[in-house]
């Protein structure tokens, strides 16, 4: 089998990953067709360094493997962010050794819009209304408020800071930690009710 076959052999849990409905997005399980818009969304610096685990540069191959990759897990969701049909960045549950961790990226067209904190919000009530999970844990490097303000319009309280390896920094980088439990996220549901969808 090669790696293109491997990368696309079918998921086992893909078939049980809903497609959510915000206002304005779609978010929806990665699939082949997903490759060239995430590399080309993907491979730019600012967004490698400021995420854990994205290699710079950021290539087809990438993309390829991180969709063969995901939602393996029970308890681990991970989605596509859909604008208008066409895809704007990835958020995901992954399961870590801390616990359930929410990570998101945007490409860097779509910064600034309320994007991220519209399917960050839609990702947490997925965590907890459908995983079930009982606290979810996220960070931010220090030098992003942006993504640190996403965070905490969501619910999650600053827990610390620790250093995290940056893999297309090649180097450990500060990182703000953040928890929110669901006693919390419950009592936060003002922000609105997302819907399941049908999506081709």
């Amino acid at each position: 089998m090669t790696l293109s076959e491997q990368a696309f052999a079918p998921a086992r849990r893909d078939d049980i990953v809903p497609v959510l409905a915000t206002a304005r997005l779609v978010l929806r399980a990665p699939r082949r067709s997903d490759v060239k818009a995430i590399a080309a969304l993907a491979n730019d610096r600012r967004i490698a360094a400021n995420t854990a685990r994205i290699p710079h540069p950021y290539g087809i191959e990438d993309a390829e493997q991180f969709i063969a990759s995901v939602n393996k897990r029970e308890g681990e969701a991970c989605f596509v962010i859909m604008l208008e049909c066409a895809p704007v960045g990835v958020c995901s549950v992954d399961l870590r050794e801390d616990g359930p961790e929410v990570g998101y990226w945007l490409g860097v067209p779509y910064w600034g819009r309320g994007f991220a904190t519209e399917a960050v919000r839609a990702l947490i009530d997925h965590a907890f209304g459908d995983l079930e999970h009982e606290a979810l844990i996220s960070g931010a490097r220090v030098n992003n408020p942006a993504s640190r303000r996403v965070l905490e319009k969501c619910g999650f309280q600053w827990t610390g800071v620790r250093l995290s390896r940056i893999r297309a920094i090649n180097s450990a980088a500060p990182i703000d930690r953040f928890r929110l439990d669901r006693g919390l996220w419950a009592s936060l549901k003002s922000w609105g009710r997302v819907s399941r969808a049908e999506y081709d």
